[in-house]
């Protein structure tokens, strides 16, 4: 199995087919035979065995307001693993590579939603910080939300500290 860094700018039709289709077997949710839920992503890690994509996570460089400071942040979406496939450690071995590249960009924290035990053994941990967002559905703006949303999990990729009782406006869309 390859573990690969793909630039969204560079995804190729059959990638993007690949991955829409494993978006299908990987969610009930309808991503509209698009290869990302809401938005495109900056880059993509890729699991590619024998040449076919079984697993992926797109990631997102951003700025956010977390309080009154503005904050560069990696955000992760659309992580999944092909169903036949699970259990064979390929979401570890993206994650490994997602944390080395969220390092390499200019942020201070890898930022995703999620409760799954990979997220806290790769040590992300849960806040519950109040979240301004945009809320999309099926790629259509619903209108802006100001609430706590579960699931919000934080690794810090230098000495920043996140501050769990600020408010964060994501400016933008959840991913």
């Amino acid at each position: 199995m390859k573990i690969e860094r793909i630039e969204e700018a560079r995804l190729t039709p059959t990638d993007e087919a690949e991955i829409a289709a494993l978006l299908r077997r990987c969610f009930v949710t309808d991503f509209g035979d698009r290869s990302y839920f809401v938005q495109r992503h900056h880059v993509r890690i890729v699991a590619r065995d024998a040449g076919a994509i079984v697993g992926q996570m797109g990631l997102g460089l951003r700025a956010i307001r977390m309080g009154e400071r503005l904050v560069d942040i990696v955000g992760l979406g659309d992580v999944c693993t092909a169903p036949e496939r699970r259990g064979e450690g390929i979401a570890s071995r993206l994650m490994e590579a997602a944390i080395a590249e969220a390092r390499a960009m200019p942020a201070e924290f890898f930022v995703l939603f999620g409760d799954r035990p990979l997220y806290a053994g790769a040590g992300f941990e849960a806040h519950r910080n109040v979240l301004r967002f945009v809320d999309m559905e099926g790629a259509r703006t619903n209108g802006l939300e100001h609430r706590r949303q579960g699931g919000l999990m934080v690794l810090p990729l230098g000495d920043a500290v996140w501050d769990g009782a600020a408010e964060v406006d994501l400016l933008g869309w959840l991913f």
